[in-house]
């Protein structure tokens, strides 16, 4: 992976830009050396704008600027994420309510693509962009098989029939694929989605992580490996939605 650490110009500024979002209702979090400045959370908000929710995040250094190795298959497949956990019922966009924690995510995974409406890349195919940053809502659940105490996105067993949005992408898990587009600006990230008024007063937290597909493709198939870093220090979703 590449490393994209700030000249102290820069990061005077990245702490000022995160300063004023804590002093605007953000979740502030300190600088943590320990963590690769990209993953590296010092901010994290959701503000509604009407029947929209822009979900920011600033880290250390360039967002999005890291992406994982390629595996060379699915089997293995790492993702790299940034991630703003909810408290928004999963039925909100389109899942079986009560399903586990609906949180939103950037991702990026070289091996396999899983947003087959949308051509990222804009080179006709819309097969080959898992590489390119790009946005899922998922289901978080607990897990042990995943380690003790870690998440996992929840399955779909064979046979069962759950709820699923309309841009599912066909993978057994709860997860969707909507479409929308996240914006870099140095070190911010951003995701504008539509909730109508389900948003108001909802908790959030802000989360980066990485995640990799299970290596016999089994349940549980996809799990969160590794945290970097949590806004709140607990994920104990503290962020309101205003």
């Amino acid at each position: 992976m590449t490393r994209s650490p700030l000249a102290l110009p820069a990061l005077v500024s990245v702490l000022a830009a995160a300063g004023q979002a804590a002093a605007e209702g953000a979740i502030a979090s300190a600088r943590n050396e320990a963590v690769r400045a990209p993953f590296d959370i010092l901010a994290a908000e959701a503000r509604r704008d009407g029947r929209t929710v822009t979900f920011r995040m600033t880290a250390a250094a360039a967002a999005g600027s890291e992406t994982p190795e390629p595996a060379g298959d699915l089997a293995g497949a790492p993702v790299l994420a940034y991630v703003w956990p909810t408290t928004l019922d999963s039925s909100v966009v389109g899942f079986d309510s009560g399903a586990g924690i609906l949180a939103l995510a950037a991702t990026s995974h070289p091996d396999f693509d899983d947003t087959p409406l949308f051509d990222e890349s804009g080179d006709g195919d819309p097969a080959n962009d898992g590489l390119a940053w790009h946005s899922h809502w998922v289901v978080l659940v607990p897990h042990d098989d995943c380690g003790p105490g870690a998440l996992s996105v929840r399955d779909i067993p064979e046979g069962t029939t759950p709820a699923l949005p309309a841009t599912w992408p066909g993978l057994p898990l709860l997860i969707d694929s909507p479409g929308y587009t996240p914006l870099f600006d140095g070190p911010e990230i951003r995701l504008t989605v539509p909730l109508g008024d389900a948003a108001a007063g909802a908790g959030y937290d802000g989360v980066t992580a990485a995640l990799r597909v299970h290596a016999n493709l089994h349940a549980p198939l996809l799990c969160v490996t590794d945290v970097f870093d949590v806004a709140s220090g607990d994920l104990s979703l503290p962020g309101r939605i205003d």
